[in-house]
């Protein structure tokens, strides 16, 4: 596994479209530097990959599923009632991204 660097992180950050300040980056770079010092640890556990894998944290946990019932949903009609624009089935709302 490749350690973090700094032209790591902000490749990856590039790639997610964030940008970074230098002092997040480092941030990033300790606190995986804290994860992988923890995963070291796990991995020098002796026949740590003997241990059955857990699908839950209870030993006790069970579930049910549930019948899957069709319900018929609100008139789009009625919901549209609460928009202050809209054409059609298409509801207007406020520009959040760009300029």
């Amino acid at each position: 596994m490749p350690k973090f660097t700094k032209e790591l992180v902000d490749s990856l950050a590039e790639k997610l479209l964030i940008g970074l300040s230098d002092e997040e980056n480092k941030l990033i770079i300790d606190e995986f530097a804290i994860i992988d010092e923890n995963i070291s640890k796990v991995a020098k556990i002796k026949d740590i990959e003997k241990v059955p894998v857990m699908t839950h944290c209870l030993d006790d946990f069970t579930f049910e599923l549930r019948e899957d019932i069709s319900t018929p949903s609100v008139p789009i009609e009625d919901l549209l009632k609460n928009c202050g624009s809209y054409e059609g089935r298409e509801v207007e709302v406020p520009k959040v991204v760009g300029e």
